[in-house]
């Protein structure tokens, strides 16, 4: 016959396993996670540089077609 404490062991010890395999998994989730935030960070840089260089181009050209001030330096009308 089983006594309670056996079975509050049992229980103890299922627990400690649910419990490990929830703490693996989220761990898991957490470095999966962490590798996509990254590698956006990664991207967003470089996204950064390339929109940075393409206003610059952007009013180089517009520049050179004669307008005074270059599109980049201006404040958008809704100001």
């Amino acid at each position: 016959m089983i006594c309670n404490e056996d079975m509050i062991a049992t229980k103890d010890v299922a627990m400690s396993i649910a419990l490990e395999e929830t703490v693996a998994h989220l761990t898991r989730v957490v470095e999966e996670l962490s590798d996509v935030v990254a590698r956006q960070e990664t991207e967003i840089t470089m996204l950064k540089r390339r929109l940075q260089m393409v206003m610059e181009r952007e009013a180089e050209r517009e520049f050179s077609e004669g307008g005074t001030v270059p599109l980049a330096d201006q404040k958008p009308p809704h100001y």
